[in-house]
């Protein structure tokens, strides 16, 4: 199958469509590393806790602690609440999450399920191709030129009942 509008792979395979709600955006233009720690925040948590986290970040009144990627990150206080030092307000990769998150609420509206029910079951971040591009500097020289985009993919799932 090709890489296309109509192939839709997602890593999570043994669940029946109607039963979880999903939704993926690809080729997203945010950085991969800011991307992966800003998943690994908003995972488990539900849908509106979630987008008032995000808020927050765009704010400035919570953070995104930096736990995998965080060399050269500076420290946050923050952080603390996560029991963590290292955080960071990344901007892109929180407004792109926001659309990600609005996308599927409306995609469990459309199967007649209430986003309330559910959590952030699956998220996953992965690298996507580099777009290259070159940029011209003195004496006749030519640097690359980068930019580093990500997939994104979220699945909910239910709300495990509480004991």
């Amino acid at each position: 199958m090709g890489k296309g509008a109509g192939s839709h792979h997602y890593s999570l395979k043994n669940f029946e469509s109607g039963e979880i709600i999903r939704a993926k955006a690809s080729n997203l233009t945010v950085k991969f590393k800011n991307m992966v720690e800003v998943a690994s925040a908003i995972r488990k948590m539900t849908i509106a806790r979630a987008n008032a986290y995000l808020k927050n970040v765009l704010n400035h009144t919570e953070c995104v602690p930096f736990r995998r990627f965080k060399s050269g990150i500076g420290k946050c206080p923050q952080a603390k609440q996560f029991k963590i030092v290292n955080g960071r307000w990344p901007k892109n990769a929180a407004k792109c999450m926001i659309n990600l998150l609005r996308n599927v609420a409306a995609n469990s509206e459309f199967y007649g399920k209430d986003p309330a029910d559910y959590i952030i079951g699956h998220i996953q971040v992965n690298r996507a191709a580099i777009r290259k591009r070159r940029t011209f500097r003195a004496h006749g020289r030519i640097n690359p030129y980068a930019r580093h985009l990500s997939h994104v993919q979220v699945v909910l799932t239910e709300k495990p009942a509480k004991k």
